[in-house]
């Protein structure tokens, strides 16, 4: 397993760029955005990749409904990305029917994308097999150890019957440290636990009480214990949930880091 770390969009280069390279120094294989509507998670990679020119670069995820292909190449291309080390994660967004959205619109990303490696946001056991069908990974979010781990079965049994080898399964895990990591993590969690009916019918799945989705830790020693557990992910994205700061930011990811 490797580590990445993640941040929402958006995050000011006077703090992006620091961490970045603190994260570099602290031998994170690779680097992340979330994308929404206020902020291009491609713009804060940017950031990230003039601090940390040798680390991989992921977005996860950019929603198709709101952003299309093209746009998503002439973003990279505005922005100065470099495609080999780019690794760009799509989702459906709020569509109407999500798995038929994703693969119909395989085609037209390979188009627009030459060279960049496409990371499929993978939930369900449907949209898991597609990921391990077709796509270069898939990207798991809100999920306990247990869940990833029945997760990437099915990313295997679609990469199997498709008749080729398992992509890479990433998935973000969203990470407080410290004496209000539980209510960090309660507030993270219970946002999107009604963004839409695919968030809704996920934790319905899981099953789990609220707020405990993620790791809440009082320090690094605890920190460390409870991301072991998700082995499940071939790379595993600290998503730092701390103040917008270098100090707060980087201490999620200096606790977080192997």
């Amino acid at each position: 397993m490797s580590r990445g770390f993640g941040v929402a969009a958006g995050l000011d280069a006077g703090v992006a760029r620091p961490l970045a390279a603190r994260c570099a120094e602290l031998g994170y294989d690779s680097l992340w955005s979330n994308d929404h509507p206020g902020a291009k998670g491609l713009e804060t990679l940017a950031e990230f990749a003039a601090a940390a020119p040798e680390v991989d670069l992921g977005v996860a995820v950019i929603a198709l409904d709101r952003t299309p292909p093209q746009e998503i190449a002439a973003d990279i291309e505005r922005l100065g990305l470099d495609r080999s080390r780019l690794w760009v994660g799509v989702g459906a967004g709020f569509s109407e029917k999500p798995l038929t959205r994703m693969r119909r619109s395989l085609p037209e990303l390979r188009e627009s994308l030459p060279g960049v490696r496409l990371v499929l946001a993978a939930m369900g056991p449907r949209m898991c097999a597609l990921a391990g069908a077709e796509f270069d990974g898939a990207f798991f979010n809100w999920m306990t150890p247990e869940f990833a781990a029945g997760a990437r079965r099915k990313v295997e049994a679609g990469a199997a019957e498709a008749g080729r080898e398992p992509p890479p399964v990433f998935g973000y895990v969203r990470t407080a440290v410290g004496p209000d990591a539980a209510e960090r993590l309660a507030k993270e969690e219970s946002f999107y636990r009604d963004l839409h009916d695919g968030y809704r019918n996920h934790f319905g799945r899981l099953g789990e009480p609220e707020g405990t989705v993620g790791v809440a830790a009082a320090d690094r020693s605890e920190a460390q214990a409870k991301l072991a557990a998700y082995t499940a992910l071939d790379t595993l994205v600290v998503r730092g949930l701390a103040s917008a700061t270098v100090e707060a930011m980087t201490a999620v990811a200096e606790a977080a880091a192997l």
